[in-house]
């Protein structure tokens, strides 16, 4: 006969102390010991004959363990009704259950619990205390009356603190703890119940290392654990064969427990243990952790009626959880809306998102928000400077990060976020783009947390060096920085949505825009094409008006009257200014269809020559000329030498009734473009009607006052815009003017 612990029962490094890592790695569903308390037998499920058995076994067995070996379980008990029990065996199910109470003719009670382990059945025999209560039918009006109590329960946090006393009220534990795991498996005591003769622990927080990965896989496998006394001797598991496997426990209710664990109880001062497994789904949601100061045992019924409890707990739970999180999902659903609506009735999405800040805060329960897209940023509630966030942005777009991102310690996960604590702690960033790194981010402020932790959580070796498990826990405080609030599933959720929605808003919005420019650029085309037919074929025609009528005013002017001759030079006169307007028209539709020859432009030395070139119309006045630095630009020269010449003459025209005329030529430069400008003190606009000014033939000034057609700044926004700029003006009246132009820095830019 040999023993069949298929593990070290006590972990050793070596040295005679108990190694930690050993006891991580472990497998503790296979101790090949049970606690001293009950006897377990290993039987076939077919012939029913003993094959293991706990070595004290024999105490209730008819004969020596040795000889019980091989023998059908039916010949070795000698008790009342044991067809009952064999038949229960037979059909034992994949957890335990009661079969039976056995009443040995030997005097003792025993609670026989059976399961199934692979090929095996589990029998155990845990002895029966003298006053427990054997049966759950006994234990029903209490157990109503306790669910009734739970499901009345109006909050989250009223459900935890009456599934607590209900359950100390039935096990009659001094302490008893609701404990939830976080999301790095820490566990906190959220709900408490006890007599006072242990010390409070809620509030606390226990490390994640109480209680490892394997023994958490173990709490969601089997949901009851009980260690009447921490101070028992492990009893071994015996088989016949040398050679025998480890036998599986992972639900057996007397099976032993890690050696480490017991001396963690016993620096705990809590002889005695009992610990309900709370489920969310498959996922170990937290442990209804029950403490005595002395040992304590509990029959099995009561404890099913504990574990009942805590499924109704985890039932309540779920269903709280989810009620508070439908009513989230209408609330952020009903915000969505309203956003959308907005989005959808502006021009650019971008404002209608930016126009209700209030909703776009609450949507996540932001303090902050940023929308960057296009090249823009908008900073909307308590953020980081722009320059900041443009970083964060850059660091999200380098990560790949193309649907969703959230952090509630963002200085620690990204760089760019450093120092930025006080408004970005917390970071929820969706992508709205698929095109381009663009991105909608909120932002939470940090939240200074004291943790209350149950012993120091980094200690984990004595003063001489001896690993162990903590033997203090009294409160010990931690202060945590640079963590905001985190970022609820409820949030997150709705900021997917959110993201969802706006994707395909800028879809669609990409392809109506598609679809138009298609058409703009076939109108166009048509109409560059239509307005170089007219204006060549208008050409020759208002010649001819013009050449015969001057034919005949030369040759019958002596024949005329005044008046007639007055006819004759007013034909004259319009011909001409339509043959001018003609040319004007064709020039500007040539200026849409030719090809831009591209190269490096000397912008001041352009200016140069553009000023020796209007000499002329200078008739004697004396202009005052500032001319800053210029840079050189990529571009066409030629129609960029027309901007400046209509620019400039346009100055050296509009400051003829100024007797000290000024004019300034300059440039601004930014990360992207030249933006240069032509300044002057001539007679100005009126703001009001800027918008006329680079309108073909649109002019502001009778011609009596100023010569022109109007074709001149026409001809500059087509040159500029071919070059990927843009062109505005400022002034006011009798005040000056100054006209800019914008060309981008990069000659890759795609022009508008």
């Amino acid at each position: 006969m040999t023993s069949a612990t298929g593990s070290q029962p006590w972990p050793d490094n070596g040295a005679g102390t108990l190694d930690l890592d050993a006891c991580a790695r472990e497998p503790i569903h296979v101790p090949g010991s049970i606690q001293p308390h009950g006897h377990l037998l290993a039987i076939e499920q077919g012939t029913l004959r003993i094959v293991r058995a706990s070595a004290h076994a024999g105490a209730v067995l008819n004969r020596p363990l040795e000889d019980a070996f091989g023998q059908p379980i039916d010949r070795l008990l000698d008790a009342d009704d044991l067809a009952r029990l064999v038949a229960g065996l037979r059909n034992a199910p994949a957890e335990p259950v009661q079969l039976d109470i056995l009443h040995l003719r030997s005097g003792s009670d025993h609670q026989a619990i059976a399961h199934r382990s692979g090929d095996l059945v589990i029998l155990e025999l845990e002895e029966l205390a003298a006053a427990g209560v054997g049966t759950l039918e006994a234990l029903y009006p209490q157990m109503r009356e306790a669910i009734r109590r739970m499901q009345a329960a109006p909050s989250f946090d009223a459900l935890l603190a009456s599934t607590a006393q209900e359950v100390r009220a039935l096990t009659g534990f001094d302490r008893v703890l609701v404990y939830r795991f976080d999301e790095e498996w820490n566990g906190t005591v959220i709900a408490e119940d006890g007599n006072g003769r242990l010390p409070s622990y809620r509030g606390l927080r226990f490390p994640a290392s109480d209680v490892p990965q394997q023994a958490r896989r173990l709490y969601a496998l089997s949901r009851l654990r009980l260690i009447p006394d921490a101070r028992y001797r492990p009893v071994p598991i015996l088989a016949r064969e040398a050679e025998a496997p480890p036998l599986d426990l992972s639900f057996s209710v007397l099976r032993s427990v890690s050696p480490v664990h017991l001396e963690y109880m016993r620096n705990m001062d809590t002889p005695a243990s009992m610990s309900i497994s709370v489920m969310d789904g498959d996922r170990l949601w937290g442990l209804i952790s029950c403490h005595h100061a002395e040992p304590r045992q509990v029959s099995f019924a009561v404890r099913t009626a504990c574990d009942l409890l805590g499924q109704v707990l985890s039932s309540q739970m779920i269903a709280l959880e989810r009620a508070e999180e439908a009513d989230h999902r209408i609330r952020s659903k009903s915000i969505q809306a309203r956003l959308l609506a907005h989005m959808a009735a502006s021009e650019r999405f971008v404002d209608g998102l930016a126009a209700d800040p209030d909703d776009l805060l609450t949507l996540v329960n932001a303090e902050g928000a940023a929308i960057l897209f296009d090249g823009h940023c908008r900073l909307i509630g308590h953020t980081p400077p722009q320059e900041a966030v443009e970083a964060i942005a850059h660091e999200l777009a380098g990560q790949g990060i193309r649907d969703l991102f959230a952090s509630h310690h963002l200085p620690a996960d990204m760089q760019s976020a450093a120092g930025m604590e006080d408004s970005a702690s917390g970071l929820l960033a969706i992508s709205i783009s698929q095109l381009h790194p663009s991105y909608l981010m909120w932002f939470r402020p940090e939240i200074v947390q004291t943790i209350d932790w149950a012993g120091d959580p980094n200690k984990p070796m004595d003063p001489t060096g001896r690993l162990s498990p903590r033997n203090s826990f009294e409160s010990w405080k931690e202060t945590v920085r640079g963590q905001s609030l985190p970022w609820r599933h409820g949030e997150v959720e709705a900021a997917g949505d959110f993201r969802n929605a706006i994707v395909s808003i800028v879809l669609r919005k990409a392809e109506e825009m598609a679809a138009l420019n298609d058409e703009l650029r076939r109108s166009n085309s048509e109409l560059a094409a239509f307005s170089y037919s007219v204006s060549h074929d208008l050409r020759a025609p208002f010649r001819h008006v013009s050449s015969y009528a001057e034919l005949l005013r030369s040759r019958a002017a002596g024949k005329l009257s005044d008046r007639e001759l007055h006819y004759l030079n007013s034909i004259i006169e319009a011909a001409g200014a339509a043959g001018t307007l003609v040319d004007g028209l064709l020039h500007f539709s040539q200026l849409g269809r030719a090809t831009l020859a591209r190269k490096e432009v000397d912008v001041e030395r352009l200016v140069a020559e553009v000023q020796h070139l209007l000499l002329p119309e200078l008739q004697g006045r004396s202009i005052h000329w500032t001319v800053h630095p210029l840079p050189c630009v990529n571009g066409d020269p030629t129609m960029l030498r027309l901007v400046v010449q209509n620019l400039l003459s346009n100055a050296i025209k509009y400051t003829r009734e100024r007797a000290d005329t000024e004019i300034e030529i300059g440039c601004h430069t930014t990360a992207d473009a030249h933006e240069f400008y032509v300044k002057d003190n001539g007679r100005g606009f009126d703001p009001a009607y800027s918008g006329k000014l680079f309108g073909v033939f649109q002019r502001l000034h009778r011609e009596e006052e100023f010569e022109g057609i109007g074709i001149g700044l026409a001809n500059v926004r087509r040159i500029v815009e071919r070059h990927g700029g843009h062109v505005w003006a400022e002034g006011k009246l009798d005040c000056g003017a100054t006209f800019h132009f914008s060309l981008p820095r990069s000659a890759a830019a795609d022009p508008r």
